[in-house]
């Protein structure tokens, strides 16, 4: 008979001490902990850096009438680094601020970043980032909306933000993910999610 595996949870780590290292825009902290082993007993101290930059929404903005997706582009200065443009083509994100509601953020910014809003916004899964080296969880939405009304340039001002929309085929935005025009993570779990599921989104099943 099989073993069964081996399932520790959050109770299986004790944090023995954080402390801050950085503190701008986003934040650095030093965790200091021990955890359980796989072989039983318990690990020596461990001391990792992790990158604090809070929870956000990801929207995927789809209009199941039209079969169509509206992508945004915009400036993403990191890309530079390894990308053939740093102006990326992407879902519609934003930060979750403290005391908010995930449904709420992606409301306000699908319409921040496109104009655009929902007749309705369905949650579809939430994931983490990165859990190598930041706490940052991803809470992913379907905004069922009117492509046509998707037009203009968009963003905030006082962020820095200058969003251009594009409105495209479900099968053109999935293609530009094959070919690897699409390259970040979150645009791509989306569009991939959309292939999994347009059908039963344009039946009305979801």
């Amino acid at each position: 008979m099989e073993k069964p595996l081996v399932k520790f949870c959050a109770d299986d780590v004790k944090l023995l001490a954080e402390k801050p290292l950085y503190q701008g825009f986003f934040k650095m902290q030093q965790l200091s902990f021990k955890h359980r082993l796989f072989a039983g007993g318990w690990s020596g101290n461990v001391s990792r850096e992790v990158f604090e930059r809070g929870h956000a929404v990801v929207v995927l903005p789809y209009d199941s009438e039209r079969d169509q997706v509206v992508l945004i582009e915009q400036l993403r200065i990191p890309a530079l680094a390894t990308a053939k443009t740093p102006w990326l083509l992407e879902l519609v994100a934003g930060m979750i601020e403290p005391g908010e509601e995930p449904i709420d953020v992606a409301r306000r910014e699908l319409f921040e970043e496109t104009g655009l809003s929902a007749r309705q916004i369905t949650p579809i899964n939430s994931y983490l980032t990165s859990p190598g080296g930041t706490t940052e969880r991803l809470y992913c939405f379907w905004a069922d909306i009117d492509a046509s009304q998707a037009k203009g340039l968009h963003g905030l001002a006082q962020e820095h933000e200058d969003i251009k929309l594009h409105v495209v085929t479900r099968q053109q935005a999935y293609q530009m993910v094959e070919q690897g025009e699409i390259d970040n993570a979150s645009t791509m779990i989306g569009l991939q999610w959309l292939q999994l599921h347009y059908q039963n989104l344009r039946k009305n099943v979801i």
